[in-house]
């Protein structure tokens, strides 16, 4: 049986990865939707490759230029924001991989879900934004929710077989990104070109700025919370520079389970897809001569600021990590367009948690308003 996937977020890095994975096991995977926000180009180049049954470009202004070139295919073509939503909700597929990449990715993933559609999940901001509406929603729908981030795949293969066990804690590892060991007054001076040079991973902008600051592990926590039903106390990180064990889980009789690999996003993007199979691959093997030292350390929460504020918005829960989420975006955003520096990212974020009005139990329309409220603050924080 042929399991037909709907890429959202296809020219994304995430996204390329799986049609390679897709590309390599034609017997169990065909490509029926793909989606890009303004990279028409590199939409209309998968199309062409890969003939899905339709494509959607989140930015209409490119519609023309979209269907022109696929005029000649049996390719459906819709554009739009909305567009998103209504193809997410088709009969056409079967298991979405959420890869839109941020707050954008939210709206699409709950129409999925209500359509009783399984996610493969590799957009962490979902969780971030709303857990409890879309981990509900997916419990209502009896629809899995299969995480493709490496440590929340580390995670969910650890708990395969122990759904009887308590978990005690979970150890989430991070490499430390490229500025690990660094102090405030060198990260004063980083420019945009220094931190997209991630050491062990591959991945696009936005997530490679999130390493850099240590939000990306934030973000990591409160992701994990709601995939895992646990309470913060039970999440914590550690600096693991290897980056070769992914993740692990302590239970309650102390065993610890870890799940070790090469850095490479393909192995839980197959593994998501294809659960609850594994499938052979020609995929570089990982080699205990290469990496024949482990060392794990504290996270430094006083250089990299934006963990503690992760902490902070995973322990009050509420609208909070939705705020701090918006102000995340923009701040990025901003970093990468070179109109503010690497610490003022967390001055920013810092400010706008402490401006929007707190709502302990938000409602999904809370939710929206909490965001679009965060990301005009961050703007007018940074246009003084």
């Amino acid at each position: 049986m042929i399991k037909r996937i709907g890429i959202f977020g296809s020219t994304g890095s995430i996204g390329k990865q799986a049609l390679e994975v897709i590309k390599h096991n034609p017997d169990k995977f065909s490509v029926e939707i793909l989606t890009a926000n303004s990279n028409y180009e590199e939409l209309i180049e998968q199309a062409i490759v890969h003939d899905p049954n339709i494509v959607v470009i989140g930015d209409d202004t490119y519609y023309e230029k979209v269907k022109q070139a696929l005029s000649g295919t049996d390719v459906k073509v819709f554009a739009g924001e909305k567009a998103l939503e209504e193809v997410a909700a088709m009969d056409c597929y079967d298991m979405m991989l959420a890869a839109i990449v941020g707050f954008a990715g939210l709206k699409p993933t709950l129409k999925a879900i209500q359509s009783k559609k399984a996610i493969a999940l590799a957009n962490k901001e979902t969780l971030v934004v709303a857990g409890d509406i879309v981990m509900d929603l997916a419990v209502q729908n009896q629809v899995p929710v299969i995480p493709v981030d490496s440590e929340h795949s580390a995670i969910f293969q650890c708990l395969v077989g122990e759904t009887r066990n308590k978990i005690e804690k979970i150890y989430l590892t991070a490499s430390g990104g490229p500025f690990l060991g660094r102090k405030t007054n060198f990260l004063v001076n980083v420019k945009r070109e220094h931190a997209l040079q991630h050491p062990n991973w591959q991945m696009g902008a936005k997530i490679s700025v999130d390493s850099a600051t240590l939000m990306n592990k934030g973000l990591e926590m409160i992701e994990a919370k709601w995939l895992f039903n646990l309470q913060p106390d039970q999440i914590e990180v550690l600096v693991h520079p290897q980056s070769a064990i992914h993740s692990m889980v302590q239970f309650e009789d102390g065993s610890l389970k870890a799940q070790l690999g090469v850095a490479d996003m393909r192995l839980p993007i197959q593994y998501a897809l294809a659960f609850p199979h594994r499938i052979p691959n020609e995929y570089p093997r990982f080699s205990f001569r290469k990496f024949n030292t482990f060392t794990f350390e504290e996270p430094d929460l006083r250089t990299f600021r934006n963990l503690a504020l992760s902490i902070e918005a995973l322990e009050k829960g509420g609208n909070l990590p939705c705020v701090m989420n918006a102000a995340n975006e923009i701040a990025v955003y901003a970093f990468l367009k070179n109109k503010i520096g690497f610490l003022e990212m967390t001055d920013i974020i810092e400010a706008v948690m402490g401006k929007v009005p707190f709502i302990e139990k938000p409602s999904l329309d809370d939710y929206l308003n909490s965001d679009a409220e965060a990301r005009t603050l961050a703007a007018d924080i940074m246009s003084l």
